[in-house]
């Protein structure tokens, strides 16, 4: 089960790694964004769920209750904003030249593993905590 929290703590690094450069671009930007409240919250939302995943990520590595913690929070947050933690999977089609067919079949497949993923986080919360 250890290994799991780890597994899904290496996922929320992955999903840090990718979400830096639009973090970035957000927070040098800050002045550009649409004034239009759909805008303004997909903005907030990001910044709030990408400092949440460096405490998701090191409360999953150390196996801490806030780690956890941290995740059911995120979880809204990342079916709103496409945030995923197996997301990285959605590059494949452009890195492969495949057709655009594939982005949605792997998009569906990112929603459902966000759900399984859930799934096993609350069993293992409830098996050690």
């Amino acid at each position: 089960m250890k290994n799991t929290v780890r597994f899904f703590a290496i996922l929320d690094m992955i999903s840090i790694i990718l979400l830096t450069k639009q973090f970035w671009g957000i927070i040098t930007h800050l002045n550009e964004i649409p004034d239009q409240l759909v805008s303004q919250v997909k903005v907030w939302l990001t910044l709030f769920l990408f400092v949440l995943l460096f405490v998701s990520t090191m409360g999953l590595l150390l196996f801490r209750k806030f780690g956890f913690i941290a995740y059911y929070v995120q979880f809204p947050f990342r079916l709103i904003i496409w945030i995923f933690s197996i997301g990285f999977i959605t590059y494949l089609p452009e890195l492969m030249n495949l057709s655009e067919a594939w982005f949605n079949v792997l998009f569906r497949v990112c929603f459902i593993a966000e759900f399984f993923r859930l799934y096993f986080t609350i069993q293992i919360h409830r098996r050690y905590f």
